[in-house]
């Protein structure tokens, strides 16, 4: 690993390190759950014809618990920490290169999250009450950059998959990492690999994430009922 690659890493763990000191609180913590739930919810539902299709029900899967999912990456975060010395001897660049973007994800994804919650209104998330508090926020170079990570992992993992000496090296650090006690970054690897094997092209999902998410939010950035903020489409009301 560069020196570049190793300072890149510290920046994402700083930023961690910077969200840790300032935990949210109980109530936060269950609204955080709920917001990201109604957003996971959200995912799903917009890629439900690529789910319902067995090439791409794995990819699919992927993306929505592996990267971008209602679920805590607290402990995969938290692995990269210790494991960052052991996986520079044991793991490619590129393959780093694709747990940097994740973290990166993961950490973008949390801060969003969080200032999302003052402009959230009272009682349950609804598209409504979804669609103001992200037009309030607005953030626009943040949402545009998670789009972009999500991209830019997947064309990674398209490429990645296609060298075998990629695939061998990743197959070699299962058994150690897993001792090692970095089961969950491990597991994220072997996951998004699967998935993409069995894609063979995965241009047509990855086509479909960047003009979906991107209509998404233009379309809520713009105004709240130009875009219905669980498929993504044109409102009837604005054709």
């Amino acid at each position: 690993m560069s020196a570049a690659e190793s300072g890149e890493f510290e920046q994402l763990l700083a930023r961690q390190r910077a969200l840790d000191s300032q935990p949210p609180t109980a109530g936060d913590t269950e609204r955080l759950h709920a917001l990201r739930a109604w957003q996971g919810e959200r995912l799903a539902h917009t890629y439900q014809d690529f789910a319902r299709e067995r090439r791409y029900a794995r990819a699919v899967a992927f993306f929505l618990n592996d990267l971008y999912g209602p679920q805590d990456f607290t402990r995969r975060d938290l692995e990269l920490r210790r494991a960052l010395r052991p996986l520079r001897r044991a793991l490619p660049t590129s393959l780093l290169a694709v747990l940097a973007k994740a973290i990166e994800l993961d950490l973008l994804t949390v801060e969003l999250d969080r200032a999302m919650l003052p402009q959230l209104a009272d009682g349950a998330i609804t598209e409504a009450t979804y669609a103001a508090a992200y037009r309030n926020l607005g953030r626009e170079a943040d949402r545009k950059r998670q789009i972009a990570l999500t991209l830019s992992i997947g064309e990674d993992l398209e490429r990645l998959v296609r060298d075998r000496w990629i695939r061998l090296a990743l197959r070699a650090a299962a058994m150690p990492a897993r001792a090692a006690g970095f089961g969950v970054l491990q597991g994220f690897l072997e996951h998004g690999f699967a998935a993409f094997r069995r894609m063979e092209n995965a241009q047509p999902l990855l086509i479909a994430i960047g003009e979906r998410e991107t209509r998404l939010m233009e379309g809520l950035l713009r105004d709240p009922a130009a875009a219905d903020p669980v498929t993504g489409t044109e409102s009837a009301a604005h054709g």
